[in-house]
């Protein structure tokens, strides 16, 4: 795709001159950095990466409350526009179809011409203009406009998304590259309990079920936020991770991974998890999207009620990812993918046969073991890319356009049966993505662990391992000693 000629040769990163990672974090306010140099940030400490970590979630908790109020504004449509299921699932359709779109082109491309900083500031920049455009949707009571605005929103949380997911996974040790993306996309999930909430006490308070003039309001305040937050990236220090420097990390690691360089069309490992992604995806969107309907079908109760339920679930979604990320630090990721994916298949089967309060918690359960799904492909799938990262990243970000078909099919079979019926099109996506980890475990297991074992970014004696400071010391010891040895023997 775009941007293929801005991926380096390994013989060319291993010829350049190697910046240290104190380099790195001096050289963070540059406009832009060639993704073919080497910036010293493959070995960036935990300290050293804490603050721009810190400012790159705030993009997970913005992308997170655009996701929760996605939910809770199809079951508003619904009602204030008269449409079907089937035909509210064209909001997913035109959200999550701008990933397809984004990604694989334009923001694949930003992110390695002209690095993490710039491509930030244009997501941030695009997902403010869809915010405004819901006013005139609203005005004009306009569901085409409505489709249309959330296809901008889609398209700038994706370019934020093909650059955050990666910063975050690479920005600091090797070995904490899923725990990190894990506790990131926590506070993803905090978003996504905020929005239903708010959505149940503003969209659905007022006494005229058609007004849409709340959904008005609420979307000029997150533009107002974007367009500071735009700001604030313009003059925040952030490093710059290059393919160059993953390049060179994972040649550092390859005693304990085997990594081998490979043209990205042999990464099979990463086509699996594309797949695996954007069937994850759809089934956790087509869920996500009738859960309100399935809730008021299922125990009888009002969509603002339905609604309270769905934010509970959210907060059961948030706490699966901070319990993940604890665990990730004495379990193998690999581990938990496997058994979070397990126990999503048996809580969907069970929640299509389950009705009344039962029903709706087996649903809940769902969405827990959900959690720590997404970025755990992610991160498992770019392991070992090296020079491909960011266009591997790029692609599986690209998969969530999943969540662009599955609602709508979801929702098709909720018009002619029932919603619990309907919860069968996600189970056969989650059946998709359960084959990952399988695939993962019985074939990669040994690269995915030496990544985990690697101690690049931590210090010794030496200084920080993997940084060509600690190499130069370590050879000038080395060097020193032989010197020693020579002298004695004389």
């Amino acid at each position: 795709m775009w941007g293929r000629k801005e991926e380096p040769e390994v013989s060319e990163v291993l010829d350049q001159r190697r910046p240290s990672n104190v380099e790195a974090m001096a050289q963070q306010h540059r406009k832009n950095v060639s993704n073919k140099g080497l910036t010293g940030a493959s070995a960036l400490t935990v300290r050293q990466s804490i603050f721009p970590i810190i400012l790159v979630t705030t993009l997970f908790f913005l992308w997170g409350f655009a996701y929760g109020l996605l939910d809770v504004l199809n079951a508003k449509f619904q009602t204030s526009l008269n449409i079907t299921a089937a035909k509210a699932g064209g909001l997913q359709g035109a959200y999550f179809g701008a990933y397809l779109v984004g990604p694989p082109t334009y923001s694949g491309w930003l992110v390695r011409r002209f690095g993490y900083r710039w491509t930030f500031i244009t997501g941030l920049c695009i997902y403010g203009v869809g915010a405004l455009m819901f006013w005139p949707s609203a005005v004009y009571r306009s569901f085409g406009g409505f489709c249309g605005s959330l296809f901008i929103v889609g398209s700038g949380l994706s370019t934020l998304e093909t650059s955050a997911n990666p910063f975050i996974a690479t920005c600091g040790p090797p070995r904490l590259s899923e725990f990190r993306l894990e506790l990131s996309q926590s506070f993803q999930a905090i978003g996504s309990v905020m929005a239903p909430l708010l959505a149940s006490r503003v969209f659905f308070t007022s006494a005229d079920p058609n007004d849409l003039s709340k959904v008005q309001w609420t979307y000029l305040g997150i533009a107002a936020f974007v367009f500071c937050l735009a700001v604030v990236f313009f003059f925040s220090p952030i490093p710059e991770v290059t393919d160059a420097d993953m390049a060179l990390q994972a040649e550092q690691c390859s005693n304990l991974t085997g990594y081998q360089d490979k043209p990205l069309h042999k990464q099979y490992k990463l086509f699996f998890g594309v797949a695996a992604q954007f069937c994850y995806v759809g089934a956790q969107v087509g869920v996500a999207s009738q859960f309100i309907k399935y809730a008021v079908e299922s125990a009888n109760i009002s969509e603002a009620a339905a609604s309270d339920r769905y934010a509970i679930g959210q907060g059961l979604f948030a706490l699966g990812r901070f319990a993940a990320a604890g665990a990730m630090m004495f379990m193998k990721p690999r581990y938990i993918l496997m058994v979070f994916m397990t126990m999503i298949m048996i809580f969907i089967a069970a929640a299509m046969g389950v009705y009344g309060n039962a029903g709706i918690a087996m649903l809940s359960l769902v969405l827990f073991f959900e959690s720590a799904i997404f970025p755990t492909i992610f991160t498992l799938s770019i392991r070992g890319l090296g020079r491909h990262t960011k266009r591997g990243s790029s692609w599986i970000v690209a998969s969530v356009c999943g969540g662009a078909l599955f609602p709508a099919l979801t929702g098709l079979v909720a018009d002619n049966k029932s919603y619990h019926v309907s919860m069968c099109v996600p189970l056969v996506g989650f059946l998709v993505a359960f084959a990952f980890p399988i695939f993962l475990n019985t074939y990669y297991a040994k690269e995915l662990d030496g990544f985990r074992e690697t101690k690049i970014g931590y210090a010794d004696a030496d200084g920080t391992i993997g940084d060509v400071a600690h190499d130069e010391r370590r050879l000038s010891a080395i060097g020193e000693k032989e010197t020693y040895l020579k002298e004695v023997e004389v």
